[in-house]
């Protein structure tokens, strides 16, 4: 990103996908970037009620798209000019359109399977892997494995009838188009595309009316032969209140998960992104911040957008103090670490019915030695503390004892899916405390 007004575009980029094309066309695109000023981002539209209403109602998406793209919270002003010209750059579009491809998704093991999924797809909707579900946690890379596949579609078949849609715009769509007495409009819309992609599945699983208008729009496209995807953060079987109807049509298809990346991939994450924002990062730096940030690409990309930020627009350079800090304020929780693994710690107690002393002591027996093993794990996961400061919360057990012990979780999660499942929902409910 060279100024300002790149970082708008990559905000609209992020923007696009979550917004109706009204609300987008209408609001959105028309605002003119400004300037950045500390942690304020300015904009520029033409009249006061526009103003009033952009800050009204629009104000959380704008600072969460900037947020997305720079790494760090924003607040948002708004000020008011003459209407400035008409944006004229033809190719502005299909800039937008290609901020999320197949060419820039980085490729490792964690989500090789899933990718070679969606590109299949890509090249030959309808003929196989239909309907394709690619679950994982979020901030993985599922969105862009969607918008991927829009963008190869767009490009290889341009007159085939494309939506991509997150599950709950869907619902908020239907039930809007039900209280206005015009759901025929809803059914010729999404029962008539050649390909429906929807991202974040899973919020429809509450949504009773939207369950059952989704299972007839996925029965009649399927049984058209065109294709449908979805995104959600979680198998079939653990969407406890999805209707099972809808549970066994999504698991008659092709079911691809995504896991949090290996070291490598982060790394080569941290060097494509960087190299997309032209910001120039030691090997040492790259290292860092692959090492600091395990999994969660967003967390990971958005630390590289901050750097460059912090380099376009105040000459600041990615030192390793720089880097560090950028670290702490975009990957930190809202809670002290200690917190945090006072609450794993007590998470993983209650999930294997032992006591807070047990896994602090000495005991061998399985079951706390287990539970032990979980905790220790999941601290590194979640915090990215050393080995030596882990051990300080298990009665001072050593940096070589820690060390085994998350490496004997990597390789029952890899044999055991049960126990995977275990960690792995673990992990996720803590996230979201």
């Amino acid at each position: 990103m060279d100024s300002f007004s790149d970082v708008w575009k990559e905000v609209l980029a992020v923007l696009q996908p979550q917004l109706t094309e009204v609300v987008y066309n209408m609001w959105i695109e028309p605002l003119e970037p400004v300037k950045l000023e500390g942690d304020t981002v300015v904009m520029l539209t033409n009249t006061d009620f526009k103003k009033k209403l952009i800050l009204e109602r629009f104000y959380d998406v704008i600072t969460k798209g900037f947020e997305a793209v720079l790494g760090f919270p924003v607040e948002l002003d708004v000020i008011v000019s003459q209407p400035v010209p008409e944006k004229k750059a033809e190719n502005e579009e299909a800039q937008k359109q290609s901020a999320f491809t197949f060419d820039n998704f980085i490729v490792g093991s964690s989500n090789k399977f899933a990718y070679s999924a969606c590109y299949r797809v890509s090249n030959a909707p309808g003929a196989e892997y239909n309907p394709l579900l690619v679950y994982g946690r979020s901030g993985l890379g599922k969105t862009h494995l969607m918008l991927a596949i829009r963008e190869k579609l767009h490009r290889n078949f341009p007159d085939m009838a494309i939506i991509y849609i997150t599950g709950e715009d869907f619902a908020n769509e239907l039930y809007h188009c039900i209280a206005e007495k015009n759901t025929d409009a809803f059914h010729e819309k999404y029962r008539n595309v050649d390909v429906l992609l929807m991202d974040d599945i899973q919020f429809i699983q509450r949504k009773q009316a939207a369950q059952e208008e989704f299972f007839h729009t996925f029965n009649t496209l399927t049984q058209a032969g065109k294709q449908v995807v979805m995104t959600s953060d979680r198998p079939p079987k653990e969407m406890e209140i999805l209707d099972d109807r809808l549970r066994t049509r999504f698991e008659m298809g092709l079911l691809a998960d995504i896991q949090p990346p290996d070291i490598d991939t982060r790394m080569a994450i941290v060097k494509r992104k960087a190299d997309e924002c032209k910001l120039i990062l030691t090997p040492s730096v790259i290292e860092m911040m692959a090492e600091h940030v395990k999994s969660n690409v967003r967390q990971l990309e958005g630390c590289v957008k901050k750097l460059s930020a912090m380099k376009n627009l105040h000459d600041i350079d990615p030192t390793p103090d720089v880097v560090q800090g950028v670290l702490t304020e975009v990957v930190s929780t809202a809670k002290p670490v200690s917190e945090v693994v006072n609450m794993i710690i007590d998470a993983v107690v209650a999930e294997y019915r032992v006591t807070v002393a047990d896994i602090k002591s000495e005991k061998r027996n399985a079951n706390i030695s287990l539970a032990r093993q979980v905790a220790m794990y999941i601290i590194r996961e979640m915090t990215g503390m050393p080995l030596q400061n882990i051990g300080e919360y298990f009665s001072g057990k050593n940096h070589a004892t820690v060390s085994h012990s998350v490496k004997q979780v990597e390789i029952k999660m890899e044999k055991d899916s049960s126990f995977k499942l275990t960690v792995r929902e673990l992990i996720k409910n803590l996230e979201e405390a």
